[in-house]
């Protein structure tokens, strides 16, 4: 079987002047372009791009801001030209790249779903045929003769989804649109794709939802620097992503995004191992930047695993404190079985003064979870993992 999109070492160039500056009078502009001075420099969004896709392949593509996956489905779509390189495409593209393109203001949602499934190359009777399902799955059947430009963002996407949903195109190409909807809508979503993937359609997802990616995807696609980086399957993917972009890939305690007025701060955060086996015991110090009354302060934490999801909580107001006058200057909680599954996971707390937050830091330490003879072939769903209620234990130094 012949791939459905093969692309070949696809490029895509930018020029860059460095000395355009807009907000010039016309006198300074005059002056600059005489002395011919300014300088372009050469971007290179996409770099000798290889990959082939198959009919019916679901690959999510991830990689950080700036790494070339916009603009490499704007190539897909034809919406830019590439550099140089070759794209060999054996079926129809239908592409959501951002909210609202192909849909205009003044019309209203009725008008718009005509017009705009007309642009993603859907005919007359297609529409026609599918109208009532686009409009039911959008949920603004109330709206649809309201003219678009008072509808929501999150309303346009909707509308904008379910026309793309309905196409009977080969392949559909998804950009990060689905951060816009609510909570009901992306799971809703998220189905669809599902069933438009069982029915052998191909689809590309790019999305900064690991959760999405891993849910939706069989394979994946992490781009960086305008290059292939790692292909594979979505858990080999999602990890190495994890690997290269997260801040605490050094396994130090690194508190990049910390919150709240700081009156006390966590200095340093300590875990006995790096590398943990499932059921091990696990022990996490936190220490204080100053010595406190321990009846002023608390402490809570979460572990995440390396798609985003809650998997374990822990707080000390769930324990009893013997000494509450005395100062402290470290917490210590042991966990004594750490029902975990293997993968790597981030560490986020928040500590509080006077039940006041003053320092809150996310993923500020990252672990790794190892197969063990505590729990061999661990397989704990993390939507129950997070249910599970953890023994703990905790000192105050």
């Amino acid at each position: 079987m012949k791939p459905i999109l093969e692309i070949k070492e696809l490029s895509k160039k930018f020029q860059i002047n460095s000395n355009i500056k807009p907000y010039l009078s016309l006198r300074e502009n005059l002056f600059a372009f005489l002395k011919r001075s300014s300088r372009t420099e050469e971007f290179w969004a996409l770099k000798d791009i290889n990959f082939d896709v198959m009919p019916g392949d679901t690959i999510g593509i991830v990689g950080k801001n700036g790494a070339g996956k916009s603009t490499l489905l704007k190539i897909l779509s034809k919406i830019t030209p590439p550099t140089s390189g070759k794209i060999i495409c054996r079926g129809r593209i239908a592409s959501l790249l951002e909210v609202g393109t192909g849909f205009h203001p003044e019309l209203n949602g009725r008008e718009n779903i005509f017009m705009n499934g007309s642009i993603l190359g859907m005919r007359r009777a297609e529409i026609l045929k599918n109208f009532d399902a686009i409009v039911d799955f959008s949920g603004v059947e109330k709206f649809i003769d309201t003219p678009l430009k008072h509808y929501s963002s999150g309303m346009q996407l909707r509308l904008a989804f379910a026309v793309a949903a309905f196409l009977e195109n080969e392949i559909l190409i998804i950009d990060e649109v689905l951060a816009v909807g609510d909570a009901e809508f992306q799971k809703k979503c998220m189905g669809k794709m599902g069933e438009v993937s069982k029915s052998g359609r191909t689809i590309l997802f790019v999305s900064h939802n690991m959760s999405a990616i891993a849910q939706l995807c069989k394979t994946g696609l992490l781009l960086a620097n305008g290059g292939v980086k790692k292909s594979g399957t979505t858990n080999e993917v999602i990890t190495e992503y994890i690997n290269l972009n997260n801040l605490n890939n050094s396994k130090n305690f690194n508190p990049a995004k910390r919150l709240g007025p700081g009156l006390i701060t966590i200095t340093n955060l300590l875990i006995n191992k790096m590398q943990l086996q499932a059921g091990e015991k696990m022990t996490v110090e936190f220490i204080l930047s100053k010595a406190v009354p321990l009846n002023k302060i608390n402490l809570d934490f979460r572990i995440d695993n390396n798609i985003g999801e809650k998997c374990l909580w822990i707080s000390d107001k769930l324990s009893e404190r013997e000494h509450a006058t005395s100062t402290v200057n470290k917490i210590v909680f042991e966990i004594p079985k750490l029902n975990l599954n293997v993968g790597y996971y981030n560490i986020t707390y928040c500590l509080f003064l006077d039940q006041e937050a003053q320092d809150l830091a996310e993923n500020c330490l990252s672990f790794e979870v190892l197969e063990g003879a505590f729990y061999p072939n661990w397989k704990f769903p993390p939507s129950e993992q997070a249910n599970v209620l953890v023994e703990f234990k905790i000192r105050y130094e």
